[in-house]
């Protein structure tokens, strides 16, 4: 047992998924589509995209993190529950609702040598971005190219915060 899961659910979850990917469980006449990408943006600067829908409603996950050295690292997840207007057209609409949580660090020249010329730690040696929200959310689809835009309704934590999170991207849909 695995903290309430048995190894029985694990195998048949597995054979389920196998079945799947290789086609002996036809997945024809299920609306499930499937959606994986990635994009640039604010505040987060790469991340990459997961989405699973059913009919007009999607799901999307994104995020990525990057780290370089002590106080210099960047990280980001979202997700975004949405409903997709003119999903059988090129062009498409999601609008919805997400929430995410955003920090990044990076070295302040400035506040490093005003540091070393006082022989003290008077200031941080970086600086940061912090966000954590829930959002209104619009993405517009064009032929797997995408931009998005967020909205934040509310803020839990925020300092040094964008008003608008927005992202611009390639999308892959499946189904």
């Amino acid at each position: 047992m695995l903290q309430g899961i048995s190894i029985k659910r694990i195998i048949l979850a597995l054979a389920m998924f196998a079945s799947l990917s290789f086609g002996e469980l036809s997945l024809e006449g299920i609306p499930l589509r499937f959606a994986a990408g990635a994009s640039i943006g604010k505040m987060t600067p790469v991340m990459a995209t997961l989405g699973l829908g059913y009919e007009n409603v999607i799901l999307y996950v994104e995020g990525m993190g990057a780290h370089k050295k002590d106080n210099d690292f960047w990280c980001g997840i979202r997700g975004n529950l949405s409903w997709t207007l003119f999903r059988e057209l090129p062009f498409n609409l999601d609008l919805g609702v997400s929430g995410g949580y955003e920090y990044a660090r990076a070295p302040n020249g400035v506040h490093q040598a005003l540091n070393r010329a006082n022989k003290v730690k008077a200031v941080f040696p970086y600086n940061y971005k912090e966000s954590l929200d829930i959002g209104l959310e619009a993405r517009a689809h064009l032929y797997g190219f995408y931009s998005q835009l967020t909205y934040p309704v509310y803020r839990f934590r925020k300092h040094d915060e964008p008003s608008f999170i927005w992202r611009i991207g390639y999308m892959i849909n499946i189904l």
